[in-house]
């Protein structure tokens, strides 16, 4: 899996044998169709470009390898494009001569609008633009992360000005998300998209990505906290030992623990509002609370009820409860979208503060999704064939909705807004910008850009 030239669909080797005799450029592009939600969150191109196709990344060693296992895989070595890849290898040193145009990372598009374009810099290449296709279309994955994460913000920031303090909002939704992944790469890509909206996270890996793709010393910050093994290995009828070992292990700052290995209206009640009530009050730092367990929205009720009881609450100047300062909840079971709005909304509805909870969201904030979420497709929309420009597009009679753009695209602010142009045609200043050229990154964003384009 590390030779850039097997990473596409089997079924595109065969292609450079089935464009129009004379065609010297292939045009395409990339966009979200609608989906869940109206806006999508442009990330990862960054990653990717440089991950896996900047350099002189096509060498001898590199094609026999692939050549082989075409040959293998489809019964021929004739269905390996060899002279093509050569050809790249003796003119142009092993860099791929495709150019790649792209809005600037962390910008907020409403959904149908063209995103990415590329085409091929060199006639003799014109099979090469689609042959990609197969690895870039894997930005819908850290786009569609990061426009969900935000659309998550959203809602926490809505509810946080009806019922408290914003200003609190990057560190109200924490990724959970490692090991809900399928993959190493899926929790760096997911965990650095969720950063772009969010400062905290247990995904190191997202953190490893933002700095060494992204130039973020550190993107995301954590807190220690408690698992199921560290409360239960000490026993049930130890188990107020355990929550005193982690008060005693971190006099000061935030702490977090689980707190529903056995009875989590117990350990409320009488653990932590009981036997260690006065040690958490002195405490110089606050303990955040973990239900893990049960329906989410009914437990967290009857949690925030029996802690508001056992450490009292005050008024906030919007009318709403908030638990003292020494002690707070995070809910990390069964968070996603949808969760997230019932939860406040609820809570609300019950006089409580949003600034007392924060979430935890792993499946739900980084795998529970697809393609089809946000509904995106790579089309080609231009080719020059014997010298001839033609406009290239589909049109099934089937699904209205699959119909695909034509030309060269341009994306430029109206009035309304962003809007998709004929390049040809424009109306307005071209937002996407020259991000690689002939194997080299042309233009690239630090994270901070990132989120400075993609802030609410």
């Amino acid at each position: 899996m590390d030779n850039p030239l097997l990473l596409t669909d089997s079924y595109k080797l065969s292609h450079f044998r089935q464009y129009p005799p004379g065609t010297e450029v292939v045009y395409s592009y990339f966009e979200s169709r609608g989906g869940k939600f109206s806006d999508v969150v442009f990330f990862g191109l960054q990653y990717l470009l440089k991950r896996y196709l900047e350099g002189a990344i096509v060498t001898a060693e590199r094609i026999d390898a692939a050549e082989s296992l075409v040959a293998a895989h489809m019964g021929g070595a004739h269905h390996f494009n060899r002279a093509g890849w050569e050809h790249i290898l003796r003119v142009h040193g092993g860099r791929l001569p495709v150019v790649v145009k792209a809005v600037p990372e962390g910008t907020v598009v409403p959904t149908s609008n063209v995103l990415v374009t590329i085409e091929n810099t060199d006639p003799a290449c014109y099979w090469l633009p689609n042959y990609l296709e197969t690895l870039l279309v894997q930005v819908w994955y850290p786009c569609t992360v990061v426009t969900q994460s935000r659309e998550m913000k959203k809602v926490i920031v809505r509810f946080l000005h009806e019922t408290g303090d914003p200003s609190g909002a990057d560190f109200k939704l924490h990724d959970f998300g490692f090991r809900g992944v399928s993959s190493v790469q899926t929790a760096g890509l997911g965990g650095a998209a969720h950063l772009v909206n969010f400062r905290g996270t247990d995904t190191l890996a997202g953190i490893v990505l933002a700095r060494d793709f992204y130039a973020c010393p550190m993107a995301g910050f954590s807190i220690p906290a408690s698992e199921h093994s560290t409360i239960t290995s000490c026993g049930k009828e130890h188990e107020l030992d355990a929550m005193k070992n982690m008060l005693d292990q971190y006099p000061t700052g935030l702490v977090a623990c689980v707190s529903d290995s056995f009875d989590v209206f117990r350990a409320c009640r009488e653990f932590w509002g009981g036997e260690l009530r006065d040690k958490i009050l002195h405490r110089d730092g606050t303990l955040v609370v973990r239900p893990d367990s049960g329906d989410p929205v009914t437990i967290l009720l009857q949690v925030l009820d029996i802690l508001g009881e056992r450490f009292g609450t005050t008024k906030n100047s919007k009318g709403y409860r908030v638990l003292d300062p020494h002690v707070r909840i995070i809910q990390g079971d069964g968070v996603d979208y949808e969760m997230i709005g019932t939860i406040l909304g609820r809570m609300k509805d019950a006089g409580w503060s949003a600034d007392n909870l924060a979430f935890g969201s792993g499946g739900g904030l980084l795998q529970k999704l697809n393609r089809d979420t946000l509904k995106f497709a790579f089309k080609c929309s231009r080719a020059t064939v014997n010298g001839e420009e033609r406009d290239v597009f589909k049109q099934p009679v089937t699904d209205a909705g699959k119909r695909s753009k034509s030309g060269r695209l341009a994306l430029i602010r109206g009035v309304n807004g962003f809007e998709t142009v004929r390049a040809d045609s424009p109306r307005g200043d071209d937002v996407l910008r020259e991000v690689f050229r002939d194997g080299r990154v042309t233009q690239a964003w630090t994270f901070e850009e990132v989120r400075a384009n993609a802030a609410l």
